[in-house]
């Protein structure tokens, strides 16, 4: 039996696309070994935050950050709920096979827990996706849906397409087959970050789910149109400008207008040092003496962008604790 090949069109802006993401991952993978572990777990955060804000969770970059660290948190039990089963998600992400079908369902499962009955199981009924009170998109048949993951696996597995095309092509088969009863949108970007992440693991680092949602009425668009053209290149443009908007975002980091101009300082002072600074130290060279302002106003902010990194990161408090600036950190210091 001949293997499934879904319709799409290899258009020359998917090709300049695909050489500008290869360009700028070229120069991001400069700053990889020094990407701080911190910043690491901010985009890990970001990502989550963005995939579920698409489906209508309302929690905050902030709420999910308490909710990583065990900490109690005032929010609707299903969007709480929807928070953890995400966290317990990404921290397996690195051990699934992208063509392994039971890994699809182990993944829906730990997403969907508590939250559906059959999480973790192909859907039994059919459903379509709504619009307001209009359906957009009626899914395939339930009793069509199994062998229709199948072909999609076994052509995930056989291809010789580049990954960037071929994520973007799973992402959009996925969605328009609708295999699962719920979880169908935080199911395909997550599993098009895995199949990505496998081919540069800078990619499974990257919050590219975040990028999607500051831009979902564009992503949807995408969904429909290639829908209605029988022909994914739509939504791989999307999703591949997507990808680099976020690469560009990461490579070229820019402090927000509420940092400025206190990290800036913060930055160039640290810029101007051979050597880790300690936090008295750095008050008395910015020529500040409220300890809480300081706090406020220039190192928190600087560590929440993963802008500095502590010398001691497992013990925040310790009296031997320094700071330096990360590779993002001097990029924004010789910008500035």
């Amino acid at each position: 039996m001949p293997v499934y090949q879904p319709p799409f069109t290899i258009t020359p802006t998917i090709i300049g696309l695909i050489s500008d993401i290869s360009e700028s991952l070229g120069r991001l993978s400069v700053l990889e070994d020094e990407m701080s572990l911190r910043l690491r777990r901010i985009n890990r955060i970001r990502t989550i935050q963005g995939s579920l804000a698409i489906e209508g969770n309302t929690l905050s970059e902030e709420q999910i950050t308490a909710i990583v660290d065990g900490k109690h948190v005032i929010a609707p039990p299903r969007e709480i709920q929807e928070a953890r089963n995400a966290i317990s998600a990404y921290e397996q992400f690195e051990s699934w096979q992208p063509t392994n079908g039971s890994d699809l369902l182990n993944a829906h499962q730990l997403m969907m827990t508590g939250l559906i009955d059959d999480a973790g199981r192909y859907r039994s009924g059919n459903v379509g996706v709504m619009k307001g009170k209009d359906v957009v998109h009626m899914a395939p048949p339930a009793n069509r849906v199994r062998l229709l993951m199948e072909n999609l696996l076994q052509w995930l597995a056989t291809t010789d397409q580049h990954p960037l095309i071929v994520s973007s092509v799973f992402h959009y088969e996925f969605e328009f087959i609708h295999p699962f009863a719920d979880g169908n949108g935080r199911m395909g970007r997550l599993w098009q970050t895995l199949i990505l992440s496998q081919w540069s693991p800078l990619l499974g680092q990257l919050p590219v789910e975040s990028m999607v949602h500051q831009h979902q009425n564009n992503y949807y668009q995408a969904i429909r149109k290639s829908t209605e053209e029988t022909d994914s290149a739509s939504f791989i443009e999307f999703m591949l400008s997507t990808i680099l908007d976020t690469i560009k975002a990461n490579t070229t980091p820019q402090v927000t207008p509420h940092d400025t101009p206190q990290v800036k300082r913060l930055l160039l002072t640290l810029s101007a040092q051979l050597q880790p600074m300690n936090r008295d130290e750095l008050q008395t060279l910015l020529k500040l003496k409220d300890r809480k302002s300081f706090r406020e106003r220039y190192l928190k902010p600087a560590l929440n962008q993963g802008l500095i990194e502590m010398t001691l990161p497992d013990k925040p408090n310790s009296r031997l604790q320094k700071y330096t600036l990360t590779a993002r950190g001097r990029l924004v210091a010789k910008s500035s």
